[in-house]
């Protein structure tokens, strides 16, 4: 397991050091899931294969996305009917440095009775009573298994067993600092597909995916209903229907689009670093108003020696299922916006936010 641990710390360091030199969302990757030899799900009948219908939606995205936004680039994990192993689309996706990642799959089950869609993001059941290899569990080992198909797996993903608990145990303790972003798009996503042609809503979850963890960005995987289900296949069959379903994805992408440029939008791209200047550390039980850039979001506390928070002290807000941390705290906009340009350099995805609740500083 010390192997495990290891590939581990070297995603986390990826994740923090990914620079971030364009304004707005620029590049979003697209991965179509399975492929060649690895065929995914396949209708009881035989004739439907997931791979054959995943890259059908994942070409009809690319093409949304195309032609409505000229300058942003599309990059497909694959666009033909190959074999990409987990490990190279989480690198092809980080090569591109981009600013999103959606990963498309069709779900399946052994019972025919399951139908409808979900949206997953990285990191441990949403639930924190559920046991870990319960529900979508089965799902993430299914999708994970792909590796063994490869011949040198057990060198190149370092131990990682898709079939051990204490693998998914390691993977969902990374503190994740782009979790807020994927849980963002992930919701987007999912209230856009229930205006879709598969029915069923079955929610957004946090699963340990593999090819999630490897990526170095905001990132979901869409499970677009099952080829288990009769119902669900029928609608998957029809072409018609996988349009409406890269139309619900566009929608998505599209509003997550303009408010992540709106993020963006009007910050510098140069300050002064932590040790040129001292941050003022108002008392944040007594500060009526409070400002600070918040760097990144975990699903549970993070240690100090966790994370660089770049000479400064962090506070943390506990937020629904989420823990916020803040950098460059002030009693206004102006004042925490002033190293935002530097805060990004670390953290792409850092943003100038007013400081809801009672914060606690993270000292430990």
């Amino acid at each position: 397991m010390k192997r495990t641990i290891c590939i581990l710390l070297a995603s986390l360091a990826l994740c923090a050091e990914t620079p971030a030199d364009n304004l707005g969302l620029s590049t979003v990757v697209i991965d179509a899931g399975h492929g060649g030899k690895d065929a995914g799900c396949i209708s009881a009948d035989g004739k439907t294969y997931e791979k054959t219908l995943t890259l059908d939606i994942s070409r009809r995205l690319s093409g949304l996305i195309k032609d409505a936004y000229p300058d942003v680039k599309v990059v497909m994990t694959r666009d033909k009917d190959e074999y990409i192993t987990l490990d190279a689309r989480a690198a092809k996706a980080n090569a591109a440095e981009a600013d999103l990642f959606i990963s498309i799959h069709i779900n399946a089950a052994e019972r025919k009775s399951p139908n409808g869609f979900s949206v997953h993001v990285l990191g441990q059941s949403s639930n924190k009573n559920r046991d870990l290899f319960a529900g979508n569990m089965e799902v993430c080992r299914r999708e994970n298994s792909v590796i063994m198909l490869e011949e040198d797996y057990s060198t190149k993903y370092q131990g990682f067993d898709p079939s051990d608990p204490e693998s998914y145990i390691f993977m969902v303790l990374m503190q994740n600092s782009h979790l807020e972003q994927s849980l963002k798009f992930a919701q987007i996503a999912d209230t856009r597909l229930r205006s879709g042609p598969v029915k069923g809503d079955r929610g957004v979850s946090q699963d340990p995916f593999y090819v999630l963890w490897k990526t170095a960005m905001p990132a979901v995987l869409a499970e677009l209903g099952f080829i288990s289900n009769a119902n669900d296949l029928a609608v998957l069959r029809r072409p018609e229907n996988r349009q409406k379903l890269a139309e619900c994805l566009f929608d998505a992408f599209a509003s997550y689009k303009e408010s992540y440029d709106a993020s963006m939008k009007n910050t510098p791209k140069t300050a002064p670093t932590a040790s040129e200047e001292t941050e003022k550390t108002a008392d944040v039980s007594e500060t009526d108003e409070l400002w600070g850039i918040q760097i990144f979001a975990t699903a549970s506390p993070a240690k100090k020696a966790d994370y660089d928070f770049l000479g400064y002290e962090p506070l943390r807000i506990k937020s629904g299922r989420l823990y916020k941390y803040y950098i460059c705290t002030g009693d206004s906009k102006a004042e925490a916006s002033r190293n935002l340009g530097a805060v990004r350099k670390k953290y792409p995805d850092a943003f100038v936010t007013r400081i809801q609740g009672t914060p606690e500083r993270v000292t430990k």
